[in-house]
């Protein structure tokens, strides 16, 4: 009856054409444009699963590749475990003695600082070195840092914050008394004593005191060091010249002997390095208290005037320019040896003496650099007790 009407069956004439249900060639004209879309369709449906079935190939032989390169992981992984314990590996290896070889270091410290100290010092000689040593060191470092970094002072460049001070002819600025210019800085300094090229910074006003203390606490470390080591310093210079000995006396021997009857050194490279070495330290640290401490000595004679290096020689024309007119030269800026002290060191009470000379102490010194009053620690200016 449908094939009578003349309709298009659609898919589903074509799928009862294919079964056998209908005889071929019975469908209308219309379903033939059906059955070429539904070819299309199936070969449309063959290149998805194609691409589909190339894509799972793919993902497949991925997946493969990533579990080869995992299992060369494991396999390079376990092989150098195998290597590593083979080489450390050790029957007689247990948690005791993993434990003692890790604080093997600190019983060599424990044993070598006991020979040191307990066989000629006793307990409270030891406690001083710690307590004198440490003490000093951190002096050194402290006063060091502050000389650096401390600025020395520097007049304003305005012309009309001071009055009654020349004017600098390098840097055309107001140059109040005691302030120099600094060929290297380029600028003038305050109270200036000189440039100083270990601390890459002039040496003036702010930092003055810093400058002294880190020449004076480096001299007595470096006196401490000398006097603590030189028992060490005489059986280390012992053993090297032993060393030297038994050496000549070994190639003498070893000349009339062959290659396999050399004896062995006496002396290891170690022992030979650590006794060169601690004769290095000892010379060192006497040669630079030697010349440190003469430069120190300097500073204190200076300081003890009231003037500094520059001002010294500017006082020593001026002594003879007064001198050949009959005259006295007296330092304006020097208090006596002792309040010259206080005022250097910034001491107005006795207890300063502990807090800002033997302890760090950041404080400022007297004044602002630009006019030098009568300090507070100073009760009655009299005259210099040494006169240049």
């Amino acid at each position: 009856m449908l094939l009578s009407s003349g309709r298009c069956l659609g898919t589903v004439g074509i799928a009862l054409e294919q079964a056998g249900c209908l005889p071929v060639g019975s469908l209308p004209n219309s379903c033939h444009y059906c059955r070429r879309g539904v070819a299309g369709m199936r070969s449309r449906q063959r290149m998805f699963a194609a691409v589909m079935r190339l894509l799972l190939k793919c993902l497949r032989l991925g997946r493969r590749r990533r579990f080869k390169l995992l299992r060369q992981v494991e396999q390079l992984w376990h092989y150098g475990h195998l290597c590593l314990r083979s080489l450390l590996y050790n029957s007689f290896t247990n948690g005791d003695v993993v434990l003692d070889s890790l604080f093997e270091p600190v019983y060599w410290l424990v044993d070598h600082v006991t020979r040191w100290f307990g066989v000629t010092y006793t307990p409270a000689w030891i406690c001083w070195h710690l307590a004198y040593g440490h003490w000093n060191l951190i002096m050194i470092v402290f006063h060091y840092y502050m000389a650096i970094t401390t600025s020395p002072g520097h007049p304003p460049q305005a012309k009309n914050d001071l009055t009654g001070v020349s004017i600098c002819r390098k840097c055309i600025a107001p140059k109040p008394a005691r302030t120099h210019h600094c060929s290297i800085c380029n600028r003038c300094v305050l109270k200036m004593d000189h440039h100083c090229p270990w601390l890459n910074n002039c040496v003036g006003h702010y930092n003055h005191r810093y400058f002294f203390s880190f020449c004076l606490f480096m001299t007595m470390g470096c006196i401490y060091c000398s006097i603590s080591g030189w028992e060490m310093f005489r059986d280390a210079y012992t053993a090297i010249e032993r060393m030297k000995l038994l050496e000549k006396e070994r190639l003498q021997v070893a000349a009339n002997q062959t290659y396999y009857q050399t004896p062995p050194p006496t002396f290891s490279f170690r022992q030979r390095a650590f006794h060169k070495s601690v004769v290095y330290l000892w010379v060192l640290c006497s040669s630079v208290a030697l010349a440190l401490g003469a430069l120190t000595l300097w500073h204190a004679a200076l300081i003890t005037r009231g003037e500094t290096s520059i001002e010294r020689h500017i006082n020593r024309k001026e002594r003879q320019r007064l001198q050949k007119k009959g005259k006295v030269f007296r330092n304006p800026y020097s208090y006596g040896s002792w309040d010259n002290w206080k005022v250097f060191l910034g001491v107005d009470v006795p207890r300063h003496w502990l807090t800002r000379v033997l302890l760090p102490s950041p404080h400022l010194p007297h004044g602002t650099g630009l006019s030098w009053d009568l300090p507070p620690c100073v009760t009655e200016q009299r005259a210099p007790l040494l006169a240049i």
